[in-house]
């Protein structure tokens, strides 16, 4: 159980992630290769797929053998699990990728803090300005401690209209802010979150190097008790960047998500699980780092297996 790990406040009310099914069946994907010239060598991309609840896991990835492996692994993690959930990866090093339900929408409880987050480094640096003492303070109880009052009184100064600029700089279009302040109940999706984890970890017009350093900075000191999630199975070499959400409505049982990447020594990836439908907070976890787990072993593995040839 995760009770140790988890807040009194958050055990109360917030929530998870992960897939329903029993059909698991892998795909063994093409294989596309990109058009040589001038006499280069070709350079391939593997994709494959494998089915669980009705849905597929699609992986592509430029290492040999890696995409059908994720996604048969992914696929087997959340076989049989008794919520909704999506979820999306890229690495960088590998050149890989995977997706189960990334469209699909979710309200996004506290993850949509890091959105909030980026709005403003974003309104400061249109300004010309540095971000203000209050602001400061806000923010890193908004990340580090998963603080409501804070993201409140930021989503408040800041608006829907400058969340919304902000999502369409960053190209996260299925994006939609919670009306009337309610910015738990903005709409997300596991691509979307995906895209801003990307946007975070490299160079980009949207946000400069300061801001992106702030935001890391943040999310690599949330609070022991709020690293759950993604960062489950996650080699001890990588420096951690994770912001998790939790939230229990009267309908749709608890909502359940964890965003975050991977850096520092050869490390450069980042992956999002978003859920819904979980009876317990704790269940909810239990998805999201069972899918974790295997992503982490897999990317690390294969990465490992590159590195001595």
């Amino acid at each position: 159980m995760h009770r140790s790990r988890i807040p009194a406040c958050a055990r109360r009310g917030l929530a998870a992630s992960v897939a329903a099914g029993a059909l698991l069946t892998p795909l063994a994907g093409a294989t596309a290769a990109s058009a040589a010239t001038d006499g280069a060598p070709t350079e391939t991309t593997d994709s494959a797929s494998a089915t669980v609840g009705g849905s597929k896991v699609v992986c592509t990835s430029k290492k040999p053998g890696l995409a059908p492996k994720l996604s048969h692994d992914i696929a087997g993690a959340l076989k049989g699990r008794k919520d909704a959930s999506a979820l999306a990866v890229y690495d960088r090093t590998t050149k890989t990728s995977c997706e189960f339900k990334a469209t699909a929408h979710f309200d996004s409880a506290s993850v949509v803090k890091v959105t909030v987050l980026g709005t403003l480094l974003r309104e400061a640096e249109e300004s010309h300005r540095k971000l203000t003492a209050r602001e400061v303070k806000l923010t890193t109880a908004m990340i580090t401690k998963s603080d409501n009052d804070a993201t409140s009184a930021l989503w408040n100064q800041l608006g829907v209209t400058r969340v919304k600029h902000f999502l369409d700089l960053a190209k996260m279009r299925h994006t939609v802010p919670g009306a009337d302040g309610t910015w738990g109940l903005t709409q997300i999706t596991a691509s979307d979150e995906l895209t801003l984890m990307k946007l975070l970890t490299t160079k980009n017009s949207v946000l400069n190097q300061t801001s992106r350093g702030y935001a890391l900075g943040l999310m690599a000191k949330v609070e022991a008790d709020q690293k759950w999630g993604v960062p489950a199975g996650s080699p001890a070499t990588a420096t951690t960047h994770v912001k998790n959400g939790w939230l229990s409505r009267a309908t749709g049982g608890w909502r359940v998500h964890s965003v975050g990447f991977f850096t520092g020594h050869g490390h450069d990836y980042g992956m999002t699980v978003l859920s819904s439908g979980n009876k317990t907070m704790e269940y909810g976890i239990d998805t999201i780092e069972g899918a974790s787990r295997v992503i982490h072993r897999d990317l690390n593995s294969k990465v490992r297996a590159a590195a001595s040839h």
